[in-house]
């Protein structure tokens, strides 16, 4: 039986935040290869490598899906660990170093189908076949693998949540050029504390916050989405200096938009190279490699 062979690897490490071994049962590297060569013996399109580190290994799986859903397995059964940022595997054809292409088919309301092409075409999506039915349109791209990391979400965003994204390997074939990455920047916590809504209030400006007033952080940690290009270090556990003189008005009720939840596989999506997620049974933190400024 033929199998298709691994489009996405990604590395599994073991958690070396100041949070380590809090929320997690079984933290070590020996309990973390253990548990992905069980699972490697189950998946038959799952590969394990070890790297030349001793508690980092390499997974190799279908896409980010299939190893995100590995990942929530391993963090429901007490497993604490991080993963770093997914990469296509690339692989040499007749001494040409190819990239995976997929078969993307998308069914989306009629009026959505000219957004979604734009969206497509941007990331290197060639359109094979376009056809009507009903009030929906079934689209098939062929798309690298690159291309289609992020675009679950970014459809969903796009078509209001009505997207439905199936993908298929196709076959390998040379680079396909550039595709556009995240554009903004993160904002890192500076210093271990919790968060103050006083301090998140201030620095609404900055950004998008992906943490609620109370939240546990340690330095390097990502608290949220810079507005510019680049990273920003704050300071969210300041809290307002308290003085014997009262002014109206100085003690006003501070409002803070909802923050941003991310699932697991958004997670993935978003981070880039130097970052990692840092996944616990209770909880998914986004984070710097290195965590020192």
């Amino acid at each position: 039986i033929a199998i298709d062979e691994p489009t996405i690897s990604m590395q599994f490490v073991v958690n070396d935040s100041p949070f380590s071994g809090k929320e997690g049962e079984f933290v070590t590297s020996r309990h973390l290869l253990n548990r992905l060569e069980r699972a490697a013996i189950r998946d038959v399109a799952l590969t394990i490598e070890q790297t030349g580190k001793t508690d980092t290994f390499e997974v190799k799986g279908r896409g980010v899906m299939h190893l995100g859903v590995l990942a929530e397995n391993m963090r429901r059964e007490g497993f604490e660990f991080a993963v770093a940022k997914p990469h296509v595997i690339l692989k040499e054809v007749d001494g040409v170093r190819c990239e995976p292409v997929e078969r993307a088919v998308i069914e989306v309301p009629t009026e959505s189908a000219g957004k979604v092409i734009e969206y497509l075409g941007r990331r290197r999506g060639e359109m094979a076949h376009m056809e009507p039915f009903g009030e929906h349109t079934r689209l098939d791209f062929l798309v690298p693998s690159r291309g289609l990391i992020g675009a679950r979400t970014a459809l969903m965003t796009l078509t209001r949540g009505e997207a439905i994204l199936s993908h298929v390997f196709e076959k390998w074939q040379p680079d396909q050029g550039s595709i556009p990455r995240r554009t903004n920047g993160v904002l890192v916590s500076d210093r271990p504390g919790d968060t103050v809504p006083y301090a998140i209030f201030n620095l609404l400006d900055r950004g998008e916050f992906f943490v609620p007033p109370g939240t546990p952080v340690y330095e390097g940690m990502i608290v949220g989405e810079n507005n510019k290009e680049g990273d920003l270090s704050v300071n969210v556990c300041r809290e307002k200096k308290l003085t014997n003189v009262r002014a109206a008005g100085s003690d006003e009720n501070v409002k803070i938009p909802p923050h941003h939840v991310m699932s697991l596989e958004e997670a993935l999506e978003y981070i880039e190279d130097d970052e990692l997620v840092e996944v616990t049974p209770s909880n998914l933190r986004l984070r710097k490699k290195v965590l020192s400024e």
